[in-house]
């Protein structure tokens, strides 16, 4: 049996206006850092202990993602923070059927206007020291968000043969 494996996972997004009414939704396929495809390599075969929780941040500025990118080095974005407190934790559920997603979105309640192009998951609730897992920009391009709007975001993250 030959049965290379891939990994991978995707954002999905719903604004919502300060009234709930929907705003937007769009989605953004993520790619993985070569720090993030390490960190999945040791934590399974090498030992290394685990981190959590993991935690979700907004990309405004930029859209040049890297393989190579980092929490402290990231030259092609910027994140934003123009929202109610830190970066949003992703609270997992169990794998099942080589899949694994939030059972319920993280908020961002945001509190002025921003453009945001896409987000990242990392090990960190703030700062730029730990794990970047994986980058994302939106597939419809940026999107606008007010003050007083939510983004409620849901990530997924998948293995599968390739």
């Amino acid at each position: 049996m030959n049965s290379p494996m891939g990994v991978g996972g995707y954002f999905k997004y719903i604004c919502l206006d300060k009234d709930g009414n929907i705003k937007w939704d769009d989605k953004a396929k993520n790619g993985a850092t070569v720090e993030g495809l390490n960190y999945v390599l040791d934590t399974s075969f090498h030992a290394v202990a685990q981190k959590s929780p993991w935690f979700c941040g907004l990309i405004v500025t930029g859209s040049a993602l890297s393989i190579n990118d980092t929490l402290s080095s990231h030259a092609g974005w910027v994140e934003g923070t123009d929202y109610a407190g830190a970066r949003k934790e992703w609270t997992e559920g169990a794998a099942s059927s080589r899949s694994m997603t939030n059972a319920v979105t993280m908020d961002f309640v945001v509190s002025d206007t921003m453009t945001v192009k896409g987000s990242f998951l990392c090990a960190s609730s703030a700062g730029t020291s730990d794990t970047l897992f994986c980058t994302a920009v939106f597939t419809g391009g940026e999107q606008a968000v007010s003050n007083g709007d939510i983004l409620k975001v849901t990530y997924t993250l998948t293995a599968s043969p390739l």
